[in-house]
């Protein structure tokens, strides 16, 4: 690993506007350089390199970091490689720390796996290729799956043969371990003896992102139906079936490219589309989706088309988990085949023009497909479209972002012939309902445990309430923290309060806490640091070796503060003379918004009190209640203006 005082040193040296100037042309424009962003598509330069800052930041596809953070996404390196690349630039000699001896052992078993993976690899493709069985049984399969050879090799297909251990035997002559064989699954330990988990059936490798095999999927060929169909590796040191996509190792510089991922079911459905030149596409390897998954796409385009066989009851029964895309704030496209037909049949049947040709004017939005499906099955049953409400209502509910759910919602009051205003209630009804049940519960008390006086319901999703006036908190402590922000006089003598000290006094003293946990952690380590200066505490969140904390950190720093400031757009004065009057106003929308929302809490629970007739609980809440509301107006007479 390398050291603490190497990776500062490489940090220090590395000039942004050199290092992506290795890349891109950059023209310089105001303070900052511009560019062609590299990770979308766009003709109208919106990449900005900010010098004095160390960061770059695109404004229309969101990208940001440091130097280190370009080089890994743009050369796709992990962080390690991407630090080794700038000290050779800058000539900085690497010193990597010793690892204690569990982290050699653990580091020596993965590459193992790794190794022996390879080898499993290389041996199955060998089989295919070189093997009568192999020739005749799986290269015969994958020819009449009209994969070409050039197709096969790219996907480094396989053959294992029908013997019960004939790859296992193969791997220890060759000196591999047997504890790996069967820590990576290729292997099972019967009777002190090594049985090959996939005899008899043709090799599909499972690649990582940056190219090593890390597991298999497997498919018999015979008409036993007693057989699975398919093997996948069990999950190891190595191997997360949650965490990876098949194909994306092969699919990701297209993805980037086209700034678009077709994800589909299978592993004949991914390589179908690949040979039909349409390379940006990749599969879930059999399992349901997963938020891992979807935040890999997410690292290389927020844009996803799902593609659907003509299967009108998988298609119902899937529409569910794709929800999950919704929520981590994808945009969501569906392409529908026709009946009997999938990617893979597809893309035999028709050339490859045609293929395209016929996602381009298939693929539609998720929601409006959505809605459409429901809506012809509900047809004029009341109650089948309550219950499509309902559902349309759970898709729109979990988009996070609030513009996007608005623009959904006057899409679907058109189709579905219903008011915005229902729509958009529901949609808050099912957004708060989210917000209750993802708090942990504790058993109900009966009248006589239940305590007369007990603390405001704590809101923990930053989305509804509380995210914008957080944001804003935090971009005036990371950048002018250190700054003098007014003197006060206490027993006749004069004391400097710096901003970092009035809020941070703000936040204390009304035990408030960040209810978004990375601007929580941020604040946190922000109060630990002691003695530097606002731009050394810039450089340290900017470097952070934790990459969400980090990319939050420029996130703030790049945007202008959404709320407050807009008060004051169109006025002269330099920023720095506003923070006296803008940064408690700022502190006030925080405490006014955390005051509403719990008065809110309190009112839903105190109407469930009242429905249960549960008196005690009633006069409670009730006086918890009031006590919201006093401060709410109190609240609202200091900011001048009504709480909505």
């Amino acid at each position: 690993m390398i050291d603490r005082s190497t990776i500062n040193r490489i940090l220090d040296a590395a000039d942004i506007t050199e290092v992506i100037g290795d890349f891109l042309t950059l023209r310089k424009r105001g303070m900052n350089y511009w560019a062609c962003c590299p990770f979308h598509g766009e003709k109208t330069p919106s990449f900005s390199v900010s010098p004095s800052k160390g960061i770059y930041k695109c404004f229309g596809c969101g990208a940001a970091g440091n130097a280190v953070r370009f080089v890994m996404e743009h050369e796709h390196m992990t962080y390690v490689e991407a630090l080794k690349y700038l000290a050779r630039k800058y000539n900085i000699e690497v010193r990597e720390r010793e690892l204690t001896p569990e982290e050699q052992t653990a580091n020596n078993n993965r590459e193992s796996m790794m190794i022996l993976s390879s080898f499993a690899q290389d041996w199955f493709s060998e089989q295919l290729w070189t093997h009568p069985d192999g020739q005749a049984i799986g290269l015969s399969y994958f020819y009449e799956r009209g994969f070409t050879g050039k197709t096969i090799r790219k996907f480094q297909l396989g053959y294992s043969l029908d013997k019960r251990s004939a790859f296992s035997d193969a791997a220890l002559k060759a000196g591999y371990k047997k504890e790996f064989l069967v820590s990576t699954g290729l292997s099972i330990e019967k009777d002190d003896k090594l049985i090959d988990r996939f005899w008899g059936r043709v090799m599909f490798p499972i690649h990582s992102l940056s190219g090593r095999v890390i597991a298999f999927g497997a498919r018999t060929l015979r008409q036993d139906k007693s057989v699975a169909k398919y093997l996948n590796s069990p999950e190891s040191e190595i191997y997360s079936k949650t965490s990876v996509l098949y194909g994306i190792f092969q699919a990701k510089n297209t993805i980037i490219r086209s700034q678009k991922c077709y994800l589909v079911e299978g592993y004949t459905d991914v390589i179908s589309m690949h040979q039909a030149g349409i390379e940006n596409a990749v599969a879930s390897s059999g399992t349901s989706l997963t938020t891992e998954q979807i935040r890999l796409i997410k690292r290389f385009t927020p844009n996803v088309t799902v593609l659907y066989d003509g299967d009108a009851a998988g298609i119902k029964a899937s529409l569910r988990g794709i929800d999950m895309l919704l929520e981590e704030g994808m945009n969501v496209k569906v392409a529908l085949f026709p009946d009997g037909e999938d990617p893979d049949s597809f893309a035999r049947k028709h050339s490859n023009t045609e293929f395209e040709t016929f996602l381009k004017e298939n693929e539609k939005d998720f929601i409006s497909f959505k809605t459409k499906l429901l809506s012809d099955d509900a047809k004029n049953d009341p109650i089948r479209r309550a219950e499509l409400i309902k559902d349309v209502v759970s898709s729109i509910g979990a988009i996070p972002d609030a513009i996007t759910r608005t623009v959904y919602v006057k899409e679907c009051s058109r189709l579905m012939d219903i008011g915005e205003e229902v729509l958009l209630s529901e949609v808050a009804k099912f957004r708060h309902a989210k917000l209750y049940n993802s708090r942990p519960h504790t058993p109900a008390k009966t009248p006589e445990e239940t305590p007369k006086t007990a603390a405001p319901p704590e809101i923990t999703d930053p989305s509804l309430y509380f995210e914008k006036a957080e944001e804003e908190i935090m971009y005036y402590l990371l950048k002018y923290g250190m700054r003098h922000l007014f003197t006060v006089t206490h027993d006749e003598q004069e004391h400097a309060v710096s901003v970092a000290e009035y809020i941070t006094g703000e936040l204390l003293n009304d035990e408030m806490e960040l209810k978004n946990p990375l601007y929580r952690q941020l604040f946190d380590e922000y109060r630990q640091l002691t003695g530097e200066s606002d731009e050394e505490r810039i450089k340290y969140f900017i470097n952070h070796p934790n990459r969400a904390l980090s990319e939050q950190a420029i996130h703030i720093l790049s945007d202008l503060p959404p709320l407050t400031v807009q008060h004051y757009a169109n006025s002269q004065e330099p920023e720095t003379l506003r923070l006296p009057r803008i940064i408690p106003k700022a502190i006030l929308v925080y405490k006014a918004r955390s005051v509403k929302a719990s008065a809110d809490e309190v009112l839903q629970r105190l109407q469930e009190a009242q429905a249960a007739n549960s008196q005690e609980e009633v006069n409670t809440l009730s006086g918890q209640f009031l006590l919201l509301q006093k401060n709410s107006k109190r609240l609202a007479g200091e900011l001048k203006r009504l709480i909505f």
